[in-house]
């Protein structure tokens, strides 16, 4: 019984020692997880939507409390003036969580075009949700379209087999003009 409690008590003490160690690890990389994300994940999105700024939108973002949530707005800027914003907006597609990332011209009131940030889509199929062939058909859009795939009486051409995932972009696209004057206007604003 004595061994029993004395390996128990070992035990516990080398998980709880690892446990605040591991803890310990995630809050010195936090930052450094972070940069990644936005260079490497974030940052190619923010890229195709933001194009010909004169700076670099993944350093100049900003954080906007936007209700109870907090939203990452990526600006561009020309000349040192907002030209255009974009940031991500999340639907779910047929393999899960899709984001999508927005971009805007400010002066038009129109769509720059969308990126892909994430998605689970079924490779081949869904997952073409991804490829300029699809993508490129929101850019130059007034806000106020109707981003409803056409099959549900929408201005967005599905793509062939894969409307599930099409119908989450017009989602996340819908969503996020509907969020447009509020982020405008808090960015904008700081």
């Amino acid at each position: 019984m004595k061994d029993s409690l004395k390996m128990i008590v070992v035990l516990t003490l080398i998980c709880g020692v690892c446990g605040f160690l591991l803890a310990g690890v995630r809050h010195a990389t936090a930052a450094r997880i972070e940069d990644q994300i936005m260079e490497y994940v974030k940052g190619p999105a923010v890229e195709a939507v933001l194009t010909g700024v004169g700076n670099n939108p993944v350093q100049d973002r900003r954080t906007i409390r936007i209700g109870d949530r907090d939203v990452t707005v990526f600006l561009g800027k020309t000349n040192g003036r907002i030209e255009s914003l974009a940031f991500e907006t999340t639907a779910d597609g047929f393999g899960g969580e899709m984001g999508v990332m927005v971009g805007y011209d400010l002066q038009k009131d129109e769509l720059t075009g969308i990126g892909i940030t994430s998605q689970k889509e079924t490779p081949g199929v869904g997952a073409r949700v991804t490829q300029t062939e699809f993508t490129e058909r929101f850019a130059g859009k007034p806000i106020d379209t109707n981003f409803h795939i056409a099959k549900d009486g929408g201005q967005i051409d599905a793509l062939t087999g894969a409307t599930i995932s099409s119908r989450a972009v017009c989602t996340a696209v819908r969503e996020s003009a509907e969020e447009f004057p509020k982020i405008r206007a808090a960015a904008l604003r700081q």
